[in-house]
């Protein structure tokens, strides 16, 4: 079986989204009534302090969390419409998730990380899958390190694996968290702008969380949070 039809995302929109958590006597608002809309193709950072809620929106984003309240539409499909079965299917093909931690395999090598979600995804063509997954490995510039466990290789190799992992099913939306959080500046710009010359060579949609202001420069946009709440939104004109 091949892989199933993906959606082609042009867009990404968020409506007056809320998150809340019973804390013993109290309600804990993680987000609280987000809205805001990603153009196709957009390379966006969401930017704030420990706290402000950007995980926990990049998960909704993502459809890893429901929100107490509002909407998350991805191209035109509400994402809380479909039960837990089809947003799993829709997540695999359409959205990439890029981790600070990475959450490579430890037992897998460079290149069966690549393959795995090809394989969640049904694809049962050897050749497609050979052929891709060394391309993206190629893309990444580590070709070299693709019989290697993670274990043997550094942050930032294991990082640019995570990113090629992410684009394995060609997914038209890239969900970043943090992801130079544990790299030093010099090889945390490199992914940046790797990550940027995505949305400018294929069209993809990126959305990076982060605390660090010095991504902010090579966005398209920047929605900055506090305490849950949107406290502004820069694109540049």
């Amino acid at each position: 079986m091949g892989m199933r039809a993906k959606m082609h995302v042009s867009s990404v929109e968020v409506a007056t989204l809320s998150k809340k958590y019973n804390l013993e006597d109290r309600q804990f608002a993680a987000l609280d009534n987000v809205t805001f809309h990603i153009p196709k193709g957009e390379f966006l950072v969401i930017l704030g302090p420990s706290g402000a809620g950007k995980t926990t929106l990049l998960n909704m984003i993502g459809g890893l969390d429901r929100p107490t309240s509002g909407t998350v539409t991805v191209n035109g499909t509400n994402l809380a419409d479909l039960d837990e079965e089809a947003l799993s299917a829709f997540r695999c093909l359409n959205i990439g998730f890029i981790f600070q931690t990475y959450n490579l395999i430890s037992t897998l090598t460079a290149l069966e990380n690549i393959v795995f979600p090809m394989k969640l995804a049904e694809c049962d063509d050897d050749s497609l899958i050979e052929t891709k997954s060394t391309e993206l490995l190629k893309l990444v510039g580590l070709i070299h390190r693709s019989d290697h466990l993670p274990s043997q290789m550094s942050s930032g190799e294991q990082q640019r694996i995570a990113i090629a992992r992410a684009l394995a099913n060609d997914p038209p939306l890239i969900l970043a968290d943090e992801p130079t959080g544990n790299l030093d500046w010099a090889t945390s710009i490199e992914i940046v702008k790797f990550l940027k010359k995505l949305t400018q060579q294929q069209q993809k949609t990126i959305v990076v969380v982060t605390h660090d202001e010095r991504i902010m420069e090579l966005a398209d946009a920047t929605i900055h949070m506090k305490n849950g709440r949107i406290t502004e939104i820069v694109r540049p004109t």
